[in-house]
C-alpha cells in the first residue's frame, strides 16, 4: 500500500478545485450528495480487496448542512489556493494511533502536497523513553533512566499525575538530563523554530541548554500556570539536543508531558494522539487535556476511540455511557475552538478475546450517528467499509489484520491510510458541489 500512496503523490492530486472533474453533481444538501465509490484508490486495490465496501468510504452527514465543516472546507480551500495560513488536525484513539502508521500516511499526504506549505509536526512524545512503542516517524533518545507513566496503567488519582493531551508522562531526578529528538522513517519532516515543552507546573527550576544550537535560541518564555516553556530559534531545525540542569539541590523531579514542534510556515499539522489500551474514559481522566488542547487549538478533530470501550461482553457494554463520554470529548474540542470540524469514526470490526463476535461496535455506531446528527458533524464508518460484523476475519485472511483480530498488519494500516485519504478527498468534492449549488 506504500506504493499506492506514492502513486497518489506522483500524479499530483488536487485536494480541491473549482473545476473539479470529480464533483459528481450539484446538490443543496450534504445528505443527498451522490458519492462515487472511488476517488483515487488504485484499480489493483479495488480488485484485490473486493470484500471492502468502498461505497461507504466517505464522510456521511445526517444533516443538510454542517456549519463547522463548511468553515473547515473554506479554510482548507483557501490554504490550497493561496498557500497561506495554518490548520491544526488532531486524531485521537488507542493503540491504532500510538503506532501512528496510517495517520502518518495522511500526514505525509497533506504536508507533501504543497512544497510552499509544509506545515508543522505538532505534538510528539518520547514513548521510547517511556518503554513503549514509539511512532516510527520520529525518535527520542536519552542517556538517562526515566520513570514512565501512562494514563491507562498508572491512574491519575492513584499516582497524583495530571496528564495532558498525550495521556503520558516521563520523569527523571538526575542532575544532568539530556533528551535528543530526530525525525526517522518519514518523508515529511517539517522544520521547527519554536518548541513548546510541557513540563512541571509552577516556576520551572531547571536551566535548559540546546548544545550546539544554543546560539540560535532567541528567547525562552516560561508559563508557570499552564506548565510549559516556549523556546524560539532564529533558524529552522529538524532535530534538537535538549539538556536540563536543576537550579538548586532541592528541586522536584523533571516531568515531561510532551512537545509541540512549530514554525512560521503555512500548512497543516497532524497530531496523532494514542495510548495503547485507551478508551474515551482514559482521556476524560487526563485533568490537563483541555487546557493543553487550548494552547494549540484544533481546526479538525477526528475521534477514533471505541475499540477498547466496546471490548467487553455484550451485557456489560453501556451505550449511554459511551455516548456521554464521546459527547464530553467532543465538547472539549468545541470549547477549544467552537468552529472545529469533528469527524466521528466508527471503530473497526474486531473480535472479543479473539473468538467472540463483537456486537458492541454496531451499538457504538448507533450512538455515533445520533451525536453526528445532533451536532451536525460527519461520520466515517470504518466498520461499514470493512464489511461489518465478523469482517475482521476476512481482513486477516487477506493479510490486513493480525491474528488478534483487533489490530491491523503494517500493510493493513497503510491500506487504512489510503481509505482515509480517499474519504477526505471525496468530502472536498462533496463540499465543492454543494457550495456551487448554493451559490447558483
Amino acid at each position: 500500500m506504500i506504493q499506492t500512496y506514492y502513486k497518489i503523490l506522483i500524479i499530483g492530486l488536487i485536494l480541491v478545485s473549482n473545476q473539479s472533474a470529480f464533483a459528481q453533481n450539484k446538490c443543496d444538501s450534504l445528505q443527498r450528495y451522490q458519492f462515487p465509490d472511488y476517488r483515487n484508490i488504485d484499480t489493483s486495490v479495488k480488485s484485490r480487496y473486493s470484500f471492502v465496501d468502498f461505497s461507504k468510504n466517505n464522510y456521511t452527514f445526517y444533516s443538510d448542512k454542517s456549519p463547522n465543516f463548511s468553515t473547515f472546507y473554506t479554510k482548507l480551500s483557501d490554504l490550497e489556493k493561496t498557500k497561506k495560513g495554518k490548520l491544526n488536525f488532531y486524531h485521537i484513539g488507542g493503540s491504532h494511533l500510538q503506532a501512528d502508521i496510517y495517520t502518518n500516511d495522511v500526514r505525509e499526504f497533506l504536508q507533501l502536497k504543497w512544497p510552499e506549505a509544509p506545515g508543522e509536526r505538532g505534538w510528539v512524545f518520547p514513548f521510547d523513553l517511556a518503554k513503549t512503542n514509539n511512532p516510527g516517524n520520529y525518535e527520542f533518545s536519552s542517556p538517562n533512566i526515566w520513570k514512565a507513566y501512562r494514563s491507562v496503567v498508572h491512574k491519575s488519582n492513584k499516582y497524583d499525575i495530571d496528564y495532558g493531551v498525550l495521556g503520558a508522562m516521563i520523569s527523571c531526578s538526575d542532575t544532568a538530563i539530556t533528551i535528543n529528538f530526530n525525525y526517522d522513517r518519514t518523508t515529511s519532516k517539517p522544520p521547527f523554530n519554536h518548541i513548546r515543552i510541557f513540563h512541571n507546573i509552577g516556576e520551572f527550576p531547571y536551566w535548559m541548554h540546546f548544545g550546539e544550537d544554543e546560539l540560535l535560541v532567541v528567547k525562552t518564555i516560561n508559563n508557570p500556570n499552564l506548565g510549559y516553556s516556549d523556546v524560539y530559534f532564529c533558524e529552522d531545525l529538524t532535530s534538537f539536543d535538549l539538556q536540563f540542569q536543576p537550579l538548586s539541590q532541592s528541586v522536584p523531579e523533571l516531568e515531561i508531558y510532551g512537545f509541540t514542534l512549530m514554525n512560521d510556515l503555512p500548512g497543516i499539522s497532524y497530531s496523532s494522539i494514542g495510548i495503547n489500551g485507551a478508551g474515551l474514559y482514559t482521556y476524560l481522566d487526563c485533568k490537563r487535556f483541555e487546557e493543553q488542547l487550548t494552547c494549540y487549538p484544533p481546526d479538525f478533530f477526528a475521534y477514533s476511540v471505541g475499540t477498547n470501550d466496546g471490548n467487553v461482553p455484550y451485557a456489560d457494554f453501556r451505550p449511554e455511557v459511551y455516548k456521554s463520554n464521546l459527547e464530553k470529548m467532543m465538547k472539549i474540542a468545541l470549547r477549544a475552538n467552537p468552529d472545529c470540524a469533528l469527524l466521528l469514526t466508527v471503530p473497526n470490526d474486531s473480535y472479543y478475546h479473539r473468538k467472540y463476535l463483537n456486537k458492541n461496535i454496531a451499538r457504538e455506531r448507533e450512538v455515533i450517528i445520533e451525536l453526528a446528527a445532533q451536532y451536525k458533524m460527519a461520520v466515517w464508518d470504518l466498520y461499514g467499509v470493512m464489511g461489518e460484523l465478523g469482517s475482521s476475519r476476512t481482513w486477516k485472511n487477506n493479510a490486513l489484520m493480525r491474528s488478534d483480530l483487533v489490530h491491523f498488519t503494517t500493510e493493513g494500516y497503510h491500506f487504512k491510510g489510503d481509505l482515509y485519504i480517499d474519504g477526505l478527498l471525496k468530502f472536498m468534492d462533496q463540499m465543492d458541489a454543494c457550495t456551487k449549488s448554493i451559490a447558483q
